[in-house]
């Protein structure tokens, strides 16, 4: 088990620190068969839909999201998610990869200055895909798809070197299905990197800070945790009328046995630590402590396994 917590680095998420951009450098070098004719490189796909399923994702919140996530990710995406996401893929020359649940598909540019030689993303929600294309104009090597991440797609066809799933695995309610176009999408031995919402720290409504006045300590309380749950999320809670999601919270063992199911091996783990601390303050020096103590994410690397 790792964390992203660095108390060497000055520059870690651990103490705030600077983006990850102005200090990333790829760690390893990866070697990919390249199948693909260097021509089709040169030519932008179009968007295509897949009439497999109904299921159009976070459509009705998508330009809300949109605006949040924005072209370059959210702070939580800077900060903590895509520097160690990047950390763990290094230099991506000539590898295919799929961006499976991409959103309006920010991380596309950044694998492409990685090394990588495509990238296709994957979405339910037409609106999020459109924002993904408008963005990906100008790079040819991207392409973009309308499709439900957990129904059978002709997308999921081995073809992939490394695929991603950050932030939306607890936004999926078939999480068998979700895995196994996952194993589906790679090559042999393929790696995939799943990032979402530590599910033993964190769970709406279920999960809070409290304080405890005798110890001078804030503490982190899950009222549930064992029983997998639907829970709805309101979008703009202040509004006399807003948008909804529903996100499914899983015990750990639940991911773990899907994945099996699905021929995928869990190789590695990490828990990412939010980089944000509190203002000056009686409480500050206790909650900055409780930040260092309490991850926000989980992130585990799968590998296909050879059949």
């Amino acid at each position: 088990m790792k964390s992203n917590r660095n108390s060497q680095d000055p520059s870690s998420n651990r103490k705030g620190g600077t983006p990850f951009w102005e200090k990333m450098q790829p760690k390893k070098k990866a070697s990919f068969e390249r199948k693909t004719d260097p021509v089709e490189r040169t030519k932008h796909r179009p968007v295509k839909h897949s009439a497999t399923s109904k299921e159009k994702g976070w459509d009705q919140v998508a330009k809300w999201y949109d605006q949040l996530v924005g072209d370059e990710g959210s702070d939580y995406h800077k900060n903590i998610i895509v520097p160690a996401i990047m950390a763990r893929l290094g230099e991506l020359s000539g590898a295919r990869v799929l961006d499976l649940c991409c959103g309006q598909g920010f991380i596309g540019k950044l694998l492409l200055q990685a090394g990588a030689a495509r990238v296709h993303g994957v979405d339910a929600s037409p609106q999020l895909i459109e924002s993904a294309v408008n963005r990906a104009a100008q790079e040819p090597c991207l392409s973009y798809e309308v499709a439900d991440a957990s129904a059978p797609g002709a997308w999921a066809d081995g073809s992939y070197d490394v695929a991603l799933n950050i932030m939306a695995v607890h936004d999926v309610e078939n999480l068998d299905g979700l895995c196994h176009n996952l194993a589906n999408s790679l090559k042999p031995q393929g790696k995939a990197l799943m990032v979402f919402m530590h599910p033993c720290f964190r769970m709406p409504k279920q999960s809070h800070w409290g304080w405890d006045q005798e110890k001078k300590i804030q503490y982190r309380r899950m009222d549930r945790y064992g029983s997998a749950m639907s829970i709805p999320i309101t979008t703009h809670p202040g509004r006399a009328v807003s948008e909804t999601t529903t996100f499914y919270h899983r015990p750990l063992p639940l991911y773990f046995q899907s994945m099996k199911q699905a021929g995928l091996a869990i190789t590695d783990c990490e828990e990412l630590f939010s980089h944000r601390r509190s203002q000056v303050g009686p409480r500050s020096k206790a909650e900055h402590f409780a930040a260092e103590e309490f991850p926000m994410f989980l992130l585990l690397e799968v590998q296909r396994l050879a059949k």
